[in-house]
């Protein structure tokens, strides 16, 4: 069976196959006239199956199609490579790619939020709260305290921006069933919310694979444009079914190129929408490390380079826990500790 649509300046025709949908370009039907191409619908032979092929894969905007190789596009809508080739330097040359002044730069920093933790001394370490517009990445051994600061992230960000919040809601992605509502109803009540309304506010997404927790990501997107006021998104833990589902040295070049991919979907979203994205990540230990700590975060530099925050948590003296900024472009190398209480994060 066979269909046929016109675009602005082809004809394409499908044609059904035992392997799926087969787009032909069938004539050119350009009258000189170059288009302006703002739009992946706006791309010469693409039909409306390769841009549902290409939505599908993350092919969502010009830029995403600029970025992407010929194979990347061969491969989510078989078109040919030429075809590929082809829409990829067409938008790459309707997009506006400009420089922009640092003044620029700082007005939209100027728009950034702190998000408060509930320790003072913490947020120090932070910058003063833990910002939108980047990813925070939190690691260490379990009980260090990761996923509390995660409970109390989700609650804080629905105070008003005097207060330390801001005014938004919270998106957790949760890969290993640590979330717990009775916490989020604790901690509202520690800092005098509506135990029922912090709950409406926090959007929870159990991921059970490493496929499905990428999904989530770009599902974010669709929320906001719902109208959901999402201020904070988090994923506890990055790693996780990427470590379980990649195993061995030979898929190791597999598991980082698809955990680079899926951190470049959270700082788009962090960017695009100024949004605090934090995430937690499980450690491993170096049993080749004979002096100081052999605790080593998962993911390698694919997650250090992407993190703009990267704290290590471990447990302190007397049950408290600390805090140790080991990356960041603008804090320096310090330590905080604080402590967890019913009511969430405390100063010891």
């Amino acid at each position: 069976m066979a269909k046929a649509y016109k675009t602005d300046d082809s004809e394409i025709l499908e044609i059904e196959t035992p392997e799926g949908t087969l787009e032909v370009i069938k004539k050119s039907t350009d009258d000189g006239q170059k288009k302006k191409v703002t739009s992946v619908e706006d791309l010469p032979g693409v039909g409306p199956a390769s841009i549902e092929k290409l939505a599908a894969a993350g092919f969502q905007d010009l830029m995403s199609i600029a970025v992407a190789t010929p194979g990347e596009i061969v491969g989510a809508t078989e078109l040919s490579e030429a075809t590929a080739k082809k829409i990829i330097a067409i938008a790459r040359s309707n997009l506006e790619m400009e420089f922009t002044s640092g003044e620029e730069i700082m007005k939209k920093r100027e728009r950034m939020i702190k998000i408060t933790t509930g320790s003072k001394e913490l947020d120090k370490l932070v910058g003063g709260g833990f910002e939108t517009g980047a990813i925070t990445e939190a690691y260490g051994q379990y009980g260090s305290g990761k996923s509390q600061i995660a409970h109390s992230l989700a609650v804080r960000v629905q105070l008003p921006i005097n207060k330390g919040g801001a005014e938004g809601a919270a998106v957790y992605i949760d890969t290993e069933g640590t979330f717990r509502p009775e916490r989020i109803r604790s901690i509202a009540e520690g800092c005098g919310l509506d135990p029922q309304e912090a709950l409406r506010n926090v959007r929870v997404a159990r991921a059970f694979n490493s496929d499905h927790q990428m999904l989530i990501t770009e599902k974010v997107d669709d929320l906001i444009k719902q109208g959901v006021n999402v201020k904070i998104v988090i994923v506890d833990s990055l790693t996780a079914h990427f470590r379980a589902e990649f195993i061995g040295r030979g898929t190791l070049a597999d598991r980082q190129q698809r955990i680079n991919k899926h951190m470049h979907s959270l700082m788009k979203l962090a960017d695009k929408h100024n949004i605090a994205v934090y995430v937690t990540n499980q450690v491993m230990s170096k049993p080749d490390q004979f002096f100081g700590d052999p605790t080593e975060a998962i993911g390698g530099h694919i997650v250090a380079h992407n993190s703009t925050y990267r704290l290590y948590l471990r447990r302190g003296k007397k049950g408290t826990r600390v805090a140790k900024m080991v990356d960041s472009p603008n804090m320096p190398e310090a330590e905080a500790v604080f402590e967890l209480t019913e009511a969430g994060v405390r100063d010891a």
